[in-house]
């Protein structure tokens, strides 16, 4: 193919969300000459995994979420997950203080503000979890402000909605965070590209999917690309591509025939919402409550009686409730979990699948529940909780990655993986939760791993330390630092600050 006549720019970006938009804002800023093309099959940006509907928008840095610090054999903490997720959201909210800073962002409540996040538990075995988890906590600077309580007036202040009703004999407790925030990651990624499209040498094309990727002798990657309006296809050479398209990220990885994508398969796993239409129930609940997975249930699955403020408008959830489907994107196909079985990963699919049989069974019957059945879910976190008051909306669709394994054949993973070329010329995101709150962090992570040389010289060096105060330092290690950086962030974006006690 004739290539000299193509367009051809710096870098092609799949996928109009908020990774996307993230990688795109952090190259502008390091290169205010680079040349970015963005390609949304769908006709509005943010519409999957990024819009506010189709996530949890908690924020997630690890305050409330009891699936990132599971109780050791000893029965000790593990809080290392519950570190590194907090202190990745502690990143993000650097670079979103740094674009409102120089007004990239006109204002952060736009998709940033505070709501409390509560763990919730009942039982004495799960007081006794939650007070351990508190006590390990509690004295982290990350952490710091954390609240316990097992007394039911503090709870009933706290949360009156999941105390009324409830046995007042029943062995109860709860943690809080007033810092907690509630997050928009479809109205932030709104603004991320409306800012980027702004500045020159930035195109976002809707309406277009990526159909192949072929690398060319040059290095370059031919990106073929076709208009789903007037369904004519067209070809450009990019020196970098990004595939940032959620669950639709896997079969484009697969088109690449890069061999660092050998081997990997997706699980793919619906979601579903309750949504609370009574507006006077809506008003009488102001935060995140965070209980435990029930046992059999994957991480992702964790319930949640949920505030969230969804453009301009506080909404109340409930879920989420898990579902199988062999789609892999919220508008995609039945078909794409079977197109996605390959020679190399047919394996671990299958090794993984046998290995996660009674993950697959509770999707199936999550996926057959009644709706009275996840009303009494729901009557678990709100007892007085009456049907009406509800209805089910779908959330978006995960894919959760599965990776070769010399063991076991194959293993499911439930985090986030970044999968890139040798030569930095093309790099994947696959996986799912914590996602969307860590995408700054991750997105470091590409620019590290893709572009090794720009990334060491001191020009880049300084500017990632100007976007990234904490940037080559760390956090959770620096307690002094911690709490500089979060005075800063929660001032840019007018967010609560939690005043620690100055140690003598």
């Amino acid at each position: 193919m004739e290539t000299s006549n193509l367009k051809q720019p710096d870098v092609v970006l799949i996928g109009a969300g908020i990774m996307s938009a993230t990688l795109g804002m952090f190259l502008k800023e390091l290169n205010p000459d680079i040349t970015i093309e963005i390609f949304e099959r769908l006709d509005a940006v943010s519409e999957e995994s990024s819009d506010a509907w189709n996530n949890a928008g908690t924020g997630h840095s690890a305050f409330c979420e009891l699936n990132y610090t599971p109780e050791r054999e000893d029965g000790s903490i593990d809080i290392s997950k519950a570190e590194k997720i907090a202190e990745s959201f502690e990143i993000s909210r650097q670079f979103w203080s740094y674009l409102v800073e120089k007004k990239a962002i006109p204002a952060p409540h736009a998709f940033i503000r505070n709501i409390p996040h509560m763990s919730f538990v009942w039982g004495g075995d799960n007081v006794f979890y939650l007070r351990k988890r508190f006590e390990a906590l509690k004295n982290h600077a990350l952490f710091a402000g954390m609240m316990y309580s097992e007394k039911w007036p503090q709870l009933e202040e706290w949360m009156p909605l999941v105390m009324e009703g409830r046995d007042p004999g029943s062995e109860v407790a709860a943690t809080r965070m007033e810092t907690g925030t509630d997050v928009n990651f479809g109205a932030l990624t709104r603004i991320l590209l409306n800012h980027l499209e702004k500045q020159g040498g930035v195109t976002i094309h809707l309406n277009h999917e990526v159909r192949d990727l072929d690398k060319e002798k040059n290095g370059k990657w031919n990106v073929t690309v076709k208009n789903l309006k007037d369904h004519e296809k067209r070809h450009l050479l990019a020196g970098f591509v990004f595939i940032g398209a959620g669950g639709g990220a896997l079969p484009l990885l697969e088109k690449s025939d890069i061999k660092e994508a050998e081997g990997f398969g997706g699980f793919p796993v619906s979601g579903q919402w309750l949504k609370c239409n009574n507006e006077k129930v809506i008003a009488r609940h102001a935060a995140k409550v965070y209980g435990k997975a029930s046992v059999g249930s994957p991480p992702m699955s964790v319930p949640h009686l949920d505030t969230r403020v969804i453009d301009g408008k506080k909404a109340l959830l409930f879920g989420p409730y898990a579902g199988f489907s062999t789609k892999f994107l919220k508008h995609g196909s039945f078909w794409d979990l079977a197109s996605s079985l390959e020679l190399d990963n047919l394996l671990p699919m299958l090794s993984a699948g046998i290995h996660n049989l009674p993950l697959t069974k509770y999707l199936i019957k999550q996926a057959s529940q009644s709706d009275e059945e996840r009303f009494e879910a729901l009557k678990e976190y709100f007892p007085e909780a009456h049907m009406e008051d509800w209805e089910l909306v779908i959330a978006g669709q995960r894919v959760q990655v599965i990776k070769k394994d010399e063991e076991e054949g194959g293993v499911l993973e439930f985090g986030t993986e970044i999968v890139n070329a040798e030569d930095g010329s093309l790099a994947a995101l696959l996986g799912a939760s914590p996602g969307a709150s860590t995408s700054v962090a991750i997105m470091l992570d590409v620019l590290t791993k893709c572009f090794k040389k720009e990334i060491q010289s001191p020009e880049w060096q300084a500017k990632l330390k100007q976007m990234i105060p904490s940037y080559g330092q760390s956090l959770a290690k620096d307690d002094t630092l911690c709490y500089s950086i979060r005075k800063h962030t929660s001032d840019a974006l007018h967010l609560k600050y939690f005043e620690p006690e100055l140690k003598s």
